[in-house]
């Protein structure tokens, strides 16, 4: 293939395909996206976010917009799901979070807060701000087929809107087209897992029912009719709902008996409200399903989001996972593209990406378990806690150097240990006379943050990095940034004289806390060498 049209082609709009290309974009990547859709998604879907991808929405520089999205911050108050026959009615189970708590269980390791903006409006965000960055982002295409080899990926495209088709050369191609992925199954890649749990029919609807539902409620309903089951939930709109119904295709269902007068009568009953009209915006049919998939790299082709892995959304964890895919690969395709990396650093996506996909997989079935399907307990993991999955995960891969411990692939993020594979720990210093976050430190490339002694290690840094040509921040403990809590040496495990390596996703790459000896700047040459696979 000759030069390149773009570095990258990323196909699939939606929040995973979104968020690569503005990740990418502001790396400064030439990148086109294809989305076959008109539009980004007119509809709710996924809504929420969690503290983890508003840390990535701030490294994006878009945390700030999305919270100005969330019109349903104030009045979070009790999320509690309740086991009901219908709305309103009598209460056989309940499961009482309040935000307060999902607040506290994370308040101290992030400074970054939750947020419950719906898809309809996180899109329009991200597409926006990746345009802004230079990303050509095109509506209305679709990929019809794409030829991959050593040097990249020749595409064919089609305008749905005018049926023009065009050729795209790129270097990499990320596949962000969904659980039903056509690039996946192209190229042979297989994928392992539970399999369909359930099959439902997703309704979108609008009604005035605050009779039923109090306005602001945040709440959601599990419902065991005698009729059917099924879920109802609110949105950002106080008059707009989702409706899911279960369908049994063993007892002759398909999605075609789920008519708009089918699906008002069951509305009718999940609410009990017979002279209802509700105004019905969507049906669509929807398999609850878990899949991971064998690999998420073949050559160039990269995957991410339901292309690589498939939840079910209880625990509401499905598009913040394919954010953080989006991030993670656009960092190492710009470092790779910019020659700061080689090949291989792309081998680590999968590795650890896979990682954190087998987590939330296995807790999103474990809440499955607890509150829809009880004959599944014992078959699926205990849960680990929602701050565990989010924010106490450990990558493993060659991009780590790890250490010697217990290989446990969690941790309690409100007591951090600072070790290579986990996120970089949240404490409070000071940087320029203001107060600010140590994730604020990270993000863009990478750090070496070195205790007050270890200004050696700081020198060779700067020294082995501008060898190498790698971008590198470097903070001094006491002289760049000030430490008023004296934690920062003690939780990052770097001592008085040491110093740790954080990667540009805020994840701890490599630490020690011992003082350099004469061979330091060889050492972190050859360290970085190893972790970026040069």
């Amino acid at each position: 293939m000759t030069k390149p049209d773009v570095d990258v082609l990323v196909v699939g709009g939606g929040l995973g395909g979104l968020s690569t290309a503005l990740f990418l974009a502001r790396r400064g990547v030439r990148v086109l996206l294809a989305e076959r859709h008109a539009t980004t998604s007119l509809l709710p879907k996924a809504a929420g976010q969690n503290p983890r991808t508003m840390e990535l929405f701030r490294f994006g520089g878009v945390a700030d917009d999305i919270l100005a999205t969330d019109d349903i911050r104030g009045a979070r108050g009790d999320f509690t799901i309740k086991v009901v026959e219908r709305v309103g009615g009598r209460v056989l189970r309940s499961f009482a979070e309040s935000f307060e708590e999902l607040v506290g269980a994370t308040e101290q390791c992030t400074p970054m807060p939750w947020a419950l903006a719906p898809q309809d409006r996180v899109e329009p965000v991200l597409l926006s701000h990746a345009v802004k960055h230079g990303a050509d982002i095109r509506f209305a295409t679709e990929l019809t087929s794409f030829q991959a080899g050593d040097d990249g990926v020749t595409a064919r495209l089609r305008d749905l809107s005018t049926g023009a088709e065009s050729t795209v050369g790129a270097r990499y191609l990320v596949a962000a087209d969904g659980p039903r992925s056509a690039i996946r199954e192209s190229l042979g890649i297989t994928r392992h897992g539970h399999g369909t749990l359930d099959h439902f029919m997703g309704v979108i609807f609008e009604a005035d029912l605050t009779a039923v539902v109090p306005p602001g409620s945040t709440g959601w309903y599990y419902l065991q009719h005698p009729h059917f089951t099924g879920t109802f939930g609110p949105t950002d709109r106080p008059d707009r709902h989702t409706f899911y119904v279960r369908y049994d295709p063993e007892r002759g269902e398909t999605p075609d008996d789920y008519t708009p007068q089918r699906c008002t009568e069951l509305i009718r009953l999940a609410v009990d409200a017979p002279g209802l009209v509700p105004d019905i915006l969507d049906i669509q049919a929807w398999d609850m399903a878990a899949y991971i998939a064998d690999r998420w790299r073949e050559g160039p082709v990269l995957l991410v989001g339901d292309a690589a892995k498939v939840t079910p959304p209880t625990g509401g964890m499905g598009g913040n996972t394919a954010i953080g895919d989006g991030f993670d690969v656009a960092w190492k395709l710009a470092a790779v593209l910019r020659g700061e990396a080689g090949e291989g650093l792309l081998d680590s996506y999968g590795a650890e990406r896979s990682l954190v996909a087998r987590l939330v997989v296995d807790e999103s079935l474990a809440i499955y378990a607890q509150r829809m399907a009880p004959h599944l307990l014992g078959s699926v993991p205990e849960e680990r806690g929602t701050a565990q999955v989010v924010l106490g995960f450990r990558y493993r891969s060659a991009a780590v150097a790890a250490e010697d411990d217990d290989s446990e692939p969690t941790e309690d993020p409100r007591r951090p240990s600072g070790r290579p594979g986990f996120r970089a720990p949240h404490l409070w210093i000071e940087q320029d006379g203001t107060r600010r976050s140590t994730v604020e430190l990270f993000g863009d490339r990478w750090v070496l943050l070195a205790a007050p002694e270890g200004g050696a290690w700081a020198q060779a840094a700067a020294r082995a990095a501008a060898d190498l040509g790698i971008r590198l921040d470097i903070h001094l403990v006491g002289r760049d940034v000030t430490d008023p809590a004296g934690e920062l040496t003690r939780t990052y495990g770097i001592g008085r004289a040491g110093a740790g390596l954080i990667r540009p996703d805020g994840v701890v790459a490599w630490r020690t806390a011992v003082a350099p000896g004469a061979e330091a700047q060889k050492r972190l040459g050859t360290l970085l060498t190893r972790l970026l696979a040069r």
